[in-house]
């Protein structure tokens, strides 16, 4: 009876040490897993960073690139500026010059009229007649000459018109190409902004959620492939373990896969995730 005590309490010390045992292998399982992750982490935060730097240059590039073109859109206002007072400077020239050849045109009709009005005063003195006529064929032709020259100038008026029209044009279009730049360049900027924050989201999910679940099946697993002679309640117990490990990696894996649609609904982007559930 002794005997059998004694093999009884051998055999539970036995076992006892074998659990003590898978436990600190779990425990072990648990540890290099631990690494493993943090190596991970620091692998996907190095590519993290590295992605994070190459945005930063991209975005430094195009923000050259829209100076550089502002600039440009500066320096082409400031030319049409400059040409649209040219071109105001040359219409008044060309007003003033329209008002004094109109001047010039009223003196000479009323010249005209008192050359015809002497003319007819002096219809008696024949020896100046012709003298009288010359003058006048002579006045005529420059009043001649001045309407033409008045309707050049009329003519080049309306021809800058013309042109400054084209130029207050092309300068609103390009003004409303630099505010539509610039508009996409803030979209982009906040749409690269939420995804990295959803990317990071999903980093810290996956790091704190599945280790555990993971290193308990790991542990399980040890033990079974242990040859020890168990039980069926000692193997229930061990099999039981695996159950809550196995419900806390379908619950993240729903709650993963939302997150993930949540993620690509935010960038308009509606991706579905195949094989979890």
């Amino acid at each position: 009876m002794n005997n059998d005590q004694e093999m009884d309490e051998y055999l539970r010390l036995k076992r006892e040490l074998e659990f003590q045992k898978v436990e600190i292998e779990t425990l072990r399982a648990e540890l290099a897993l631990s690494k493993k992750e943090n190596n991970v982490q620091n692998e996907e935060k190095q590519l993290r960073v590295d992605e994070l730097i190459e945005a930063k240059k991209e975005l430094a590039k195009q923000n050259t690139e829209k100076r550089k073109r502002a600039e440009e859109l500066i320096v082409a206002n400031e030319e049409l500026d400059f040409q649209k007072d040219q071109k105001q400077k040359r219409a008044f020239e060309l007003l003033r010059a329209n008002n004094e050849l109109a001047l010039q045109y009223h003196q000479k009709q009323r010249h005209t009229q008192e050359l015809l009005s002497t003319k007819r005063d002096l219809a008696l003195y024949k020896n100046k007649k012709q003298e009288w006529i010359d003058e006048l064929l002579i006045a005529n032709k420059e009043i001649a000459l001045q309407q033409h020259q008045h309707q050049k100038q009329d003519d080049e008026l309306i021809v800058l018109h013309k042109e400054l029209a084209v130029q207050f044009d092309e300068k609103k279009a390009l003004a409303a190409e630099l505010s539509l730049a610039y508009t996409d360049l803030i979209k982009t900027e906040e749409s690269l902004r939420k995804h990295i924050e959803g990317l990071e989201d999903m980093i810290f999910m996956i790091s704190h959620q599945v280790r555990q679940p993971i290193a308990q099946i790991l542990g399980i697993s040890n033990l079974l492939e242990d040859s020890i002679d168990y039980s069926s309640e000692e193997l229930k117990k061990i099999v039981g373990y695996l159950k809550p490990s196995a419900l806390n990696l379908d619950h993240f894996t729903t709650e993963f896969t939302a997150f993930m649609n949540t993620i690509y609904r935010k960038d308009d982007i509606v991706v579905p995730i195949h094989g979890i559930k």
